[in-house]
């Protein structure tokens, strides 16, 4: 669900009282779409969360932690130099739009006051920041040119104009009757027809009306009884009242308790068992939209790495079949020998100039065809013939070598593959991105500065009280099974697929069944087949592990194995995770 009008108005009359006068300290922008500004009261310090971005535009107030990027953006640096330190001396909304003016008294470079306004505009695929002073446009979060709209531009210099409205009646302007009046003079179902007759709410609100009053939200509205309308406009009456109030935060959950809608009124279309009621508006878009912004803020920074990555895997997969269809070809070179004897046993017959010649085979009695080289004599052509055989035998031997090499550059970009679709964080990115780099994959990436504390292992604490550790990446896999581990310890990994190694660290103690189960569970949940069902994971000590230099991070080799097939409990992660894991 979008964020509509009246909602956004309460969210704005939220925002006003808590950070009137407040001062800016900070600005970042955490991803391309979102605007985080630190704003200091006499007694607090509150986030206050922009986001532009299509499916979760809004403005509120965030508790989240953001990952931001090592170098700031262009818009983050504009509003550092032209916000920071300024202090918010009025927030409105325009009133029936979904757009919030955030006004502040800054300093500019001369040290003259002036008034920087931030208009966060919330219309769906059009949301955008927009900075203005005076009137005149200094910048936009997303530029809008003449070739993306003849009819409005957001372009710095500009002057800056408000979005055209629809031509629609205010929800909360026109009195109930109206709107039902206007409502039924439509074809279509009630819910609808109040939607396309009012501005000011969403299709949720429409449809909560509809319900109140009907209980059913697909009738006619052009075929309503007179009783039919005077419920509705009741029932619009009991919104209105509600929004007058000041409204609450509500939130409707579907079965599996997952947020689907949210109102400032009581959703009873979704029943009263189904919802649930937040302290505040900022808390309850925090709520509704956090776990949907953070996969996609990690989508975004993830995007250019996963298809860097799944290029070069495509690329692996090519060249090993090239190296399969040249190695098949190869296949031909005990011909070539045998047409070189041949032509060695016949000199006599052959002359300079015939394009080929027909010979008895001597090991089979049959009558061979070989082909010759024009410019070349017998003697040529047989030397010729031995000279490409020993080619194609040297050929072979070296591509057998590379089809093993291509076969394990395609199975550890498989799990590069694996890990970019698992990363958990901008710091996991850039280790799979040194990663890439310390393999020539990369040329130009910066590794991040060495005072920064390296990610740990996943932890977990099995039911017999045993720490089992999971590697959150190549480099940390090699690390965990070759340094970390010991002996006797136990190491899973599910077969023949991407995954993380993990390992039951056993402290010279004989490992239980019921840890040993646990930790295959892990090795499945943290691997490319989580979800499946009788997953095979293989198994040994530690001790049987070892690694070739020629072997990329991660890979390892061993020989003294059993495989087990496991189907992970749900909730198995959250249920063994140590509590001071980070």
């Amino acid at each position: 669900m979008a964020l509509d009008a009246a909602l956004l108005a309460l969210t704005a009359q939220e925002l006003k009282s808590v950070l009137l006068d407040a001062k800016i300290d900070k600005i970042f922008e955490p991803t391309r779409d979102e605007v985080v500004i630190t704003l200091r009261t006499r007694t607090d310090t509150y986030k206050l969360l922009l986001s532009a971005r299509s499916g979760s535009a809004r403005a509120c107030l965030t508790q989240e932690s953001f990952e931001n990027p090592q170098t700031p953006p262009s818009f983050c640096m504009l509003l550092r130099k032209h916000l920071t330190g300024g202090r918010l001396v009025d927030l409105r909304v325009e009133q029936g739009d979904r757009l919030v003016f955030f006004e502040f008294q800054c300093t500019n470079e001369m040290g003259d006051l002036v008034r920087n306004i931030m208009a966060v505009e919330l219309m769906g695929r059009y949301s955008n920041l927009v900075l203005v002073q005076d009137g005149r446009i200094i910048d936009a979060l997303k530029r809008v040119d003449f070739e993306d709209s003849e009819i409005r531009q957001l372009l710095p210099g500009l002057s800056y104009t408000l979005p055209q409205k629809p031509n629609k009646m205010d929800f909360f302007a026109v009195s109930s009757m109206g709107l039902v009046a206007a409502a039924c003079q439509k074809d279509l179902p009630i819910a609808d027809a109040m939607m396309r007759s009012c501005a000011g709410v969403g299709p949720v609100i429409c449809r909560e009306a509809a319900f109140r009053a009907l209980g059913d939200v697909s009738c006619q509205a052009d075929t309503l009884t007179e009783a039919q309308k005077i419920a509705l406009m009741q029932a619009i009456d009991s919104i209105k009242e509600d929004y007058a109030c000041g409204g609450q935060a509500w939130v409707a959950m579907d079965e599996t308790g997952k947020p689907i809608e949210f109102s400032f009124t009581a959703l009873t279309q979704y029943g009263q068992e189904r919802l649930r009621k937040y302290d505040s508006f900022s808390s309850m878009l925090e709520g509704y939209y956090s776990a949907k912004d953070r996969a996609e803020r990690l989508r975004q920074k993830s995007k250019d790495l996963a298809k860097t990555v799944k290029n070069l895997h495509e690329r692996a997969i090519r060249k090993q079949a090239a190296r399969k269809e040249e190695l098949a070809q190869t296949g031909k070179a005990e011909q070539l020998r045998l047409y070189g004897e041949l032509l060695q046993a016949n000199l006599w017959c052959i002359e300079k100039g015939m394009r080929s010649v027909k010979v008895l085979n001597y090991y089979d009695g049959t009558e061979v065809e070989i082909p010759l080289d024009v410019r070349l004599n017998a003697s040529g052509n047989a030397q010729k013939c031995f000279k490409d055989y020993k080619k194609k035998q040297t050929a072979a031997k070296m591509l057998a070598k590379l089809l093993e090499e291509g076969e394990r550059e395609i199975e550890y970009l498989a799990t590069v593959m694996y890990e970019v679709d698992t990363a958990t964080g901008e710091q996991a990115l850039g280790e799979i991105r040194a990663e890439l780099k310390s393999q020539g994959y990369l040329k130009y990436y910066k590794v991040r500065d060495k005072k920064q504390k390296p990610a740990d292992f996943y932890r977990y604490r099995s039911s017999d009280g045993f720490l089992i550790l999971v590697g959150r990446n190549n480099a940390q896999n090699d690390k965990l099974t070759l340094h970390t581990a010991r002996g006797k310890d136990l190491w899973f990994h599910v077969k023949n697929a991407p995954g993380s190694h993990t390992v039951v660290m056993s402290e010279g103690q004989d490992i239980p069944l019921t840890t040993q189960n646990e930790a295959a569970m892990l090795a499945v949940v943290h691997s490319s087949l989580n979800g499946g069902a009788k997953v095979p994971v293989d198994y040994t000590e530690v001790r049987n592990i070892r690694k070739t230099g020629d072997l990329k991070p991660g890979m390892v080799l061993y020989e003294h194995y059993e495989t087990g097939y496991v189907t992970p409990e749900p909730g198995i992660e959250e249920r063994l995770r140590e509590k001071t894991n980070k």
